[in-house]
């Protein structure tokens, strides 16, 4: 049954892009930038809503928005990286008690 995993994905790994590891490291780079940016947008956009309507707390209202979507994007990076992290987990090469059990099999050939 384990072979049948380890040969799915081994499959699973021949139908992603080319490029899939270099999308996935500046999509992990560009997490600060987009806090960043959303704390910015939020800002302005208080900004332009207190200058439109005169009113204080709408600039406030904005910076809330700009921290409510910076803290959106640090939880969908947390999930995408848990999401790895646990397939990660899944593959038997680092299971260790499945792995040694394996590799005594494979001892256990070479001695016959």
């Amino acid at each position: 049954m384990q072979k049948k995993e380890h040969e799915s994905l081994k499959q699973d790994q021949k139908h992603q892009p080319r490029f899939q590891k270099f999308i996935e490291g500046a999509y992990d780079l560009s997490l600060g930038i987009s806090i960043i940016v959303a704390l910015i947008l939020g800002f302005l956009i208080g900004l332009g809503l207190k200058k439109l309507f005169g009113f204080e707390w709408l600039l406030w209202l904005g910076v809330l928005w700009g921290i409510l979507a910076a803290l959106l994007n640090v939880y969908k990076a947390y999930k995408r990286h848990k999401k790895a992290l646990d397939e990660l987990a899944q593959n038997p090469r680092y299971t260790s008690k499945e792995f040694l059990e394996q590799t005594k099999e494979w001892d256990k050939e070479d001695d016959e």
